[in-house]
């Protein structure tokens, strides 16, 4: 409720019209950029992740991705691992919520066997990666509290430098700077912040395209570790939207069928 509610404010009022203090402001810029990525309904997409270990070893790992829009809630995602051959069939289950825990499952094909992610692992490390399973699950709005910083250029695009406090339980990060381009209303830089304040890690979204002549969506991204010197690499392709996806290919069973 909360969600529509200010989404038909940010529809009837400029973002200016009624943001007067910095947290305001914030909320504002949040809420204008969920109504520009809503009414994708589902997506499809590959990915190939890249990990990199201190000494710059790189491992390669081919996966696919759907997701479904669900109004009113988080959505909901299916990622299959495709190679390498120690863990392919291995398939992720996330049906993302705004402030309740998000409800996520591991098929693990080695042991035939579905397992649930338990909430209080939200930050720990998704499949080996410096993605923590927070950090892929949707980003709802009521997910944090916002604080507007400043207006910055970023690599010659103007943006807003919103902060941002995680609002659910297990979160391993105290708070996050992101960067938000003020053409397309995406993220260009996410910094987070672990528990003890310091800067843990560095998210960057590079090389844009847009679809549906509205929707955003990066060929690449860039996860650093500062803290362990460690490194992901997320190479989008083949993005495809509104074919027909429904809930049933996101239940349980779902993880079982990907192949």
């Amino acid at each position: 409720m909360m969600r529509h509610l200010l989404l038909l404010l940010c529809i009837v009022l400029p973002v200016s019209a009624y943001a007067e203090t910095a947290e305001e402001k914030g909320l504002a810029i949040a809420v204008e950029a969920d109504k520009r990525d809503t009414g994708w309904s589902d997506q499809t997409s590959s990915m190939k992740m890249i990990l990199r270990n201190r000494q710059g070893e790189e491992s390669l790992r081919d996966i696919r991705n759907r997701s479904l829009e669900v109004e009113g809630d988080g959505d909901k995602a299916l990622i299959i691992f495709d190679t390498p051959r120690d863990v392919k069939g291995t398939a992720f289950l996330s049906f993302t919520h705004a402030v309740k825990p998000d409800d996520q499952w591991l098929y693990l094909p080695a042991l035939k066997r579905v397992k649930r992610i338990s909430s209080s692992n939200k930050s720990g490390p998704f499949m080996g990666s410096e993605f923590a399973y927070e950090d892929i699950s949707s980003q709802e709005i009521e997910k944090y509290k916002y604080k507007f910083i400043k207006d910055e250029d970023l690599n010659g695009r103007a943006t807003f430098v919103n902060e941002r406090y995680p609002q659910y339980k297990h979160t391993g990060y105290t708070r996050q700077l992101v960067w938000i381009d003020k053409q397309m209303y995406q993220p260009l830089k996410v910094e987070f912040y672990d528990r003890k304040g310091e800067l843990l890690k560095t998210l960057t979204y590079h090389d844009y395209k847009q679809y549906l002549n509205q929707y955003w969506r990066p060929d690449r991204m860039e996860m650093v570790n500062h803290q362990t010197g460690k490194s992901t690499t997320l190479l989008w392709s083949e993005y495809q939207h509104k074919i027909g996806l429904t809930d049933r290919d996101f239940d349980k069973k779902s993880l079982k069928r990907a192949r």
